[in-house]
């Protein structure tokens, strides 16, 4: 829960509003914060990411992968198994599991895959040419538009 009133914020921004909710979201997390799968999260170029999730036991039609108002969530869910299995010892746990992770603004899921256990999302950050930075050239009242003579040339 949320120690602090972001009202007074609220009043005197604009756009700023997903900051706030943001901070709610975070305040949410303060109790049990799950730990399976274990997942990294890996810079691998200057706008490229990769998480890597553990997901051992899972086949790729267990796993769901959704992107929504820049959250991302990965889903597990593991289909019933056909026929009767004893199990002397299960380690490999199978249970289901969601997670989630906020996504910066122009961050988009470029592709998902599935090998040796390991379930890796890779992510790039695309900003569009509006927000990239530009060079404005500055004209001053003094500078007169150029007459070329055709006679010096």
């Amino acid at each position: 829960m949320r120690h602090f009133d972001l009202t007074p914020l609220y009043r005197s921004t604009i756009g700023f509003d997903r900051l706030g909710s943001l901070l709610d979201t975070l305040g949410a997390f303060e109790g049990d914060t799950p730990s399976y799968p274990p997942y990294n999260i890996e810079r691998v170029g200057e706008n490229e990411y990769r998480i890597s999730m553990a997901v051992a036991g899972f086949g790729d039609k267990d796993l769901a992968i959704e992107v929504k108002e820049n959250t991302l969530s990965i889903r597990g869910e593991k289909q019933a198994e056909v026929g009767e299995t004893t199990f002397l010892h299960r380690g490999i746990a199978g249970r289901s599991f969601e997670r989630r992770f906020q996504l910066a603004d122009h961050v988009v899921v470029k592709g998902a895959s599935l090998e040796n256990g390991l379930l890796h999302v890779d992510l790039v950050r695309e900003l569009p040419e509006a927000m990239k930075p530009r060079t404005i050239p500055i004209e001053t009242k003094s500078d007169k538009p150029r007459v070329i003579d055709s006679k010096a040339a």
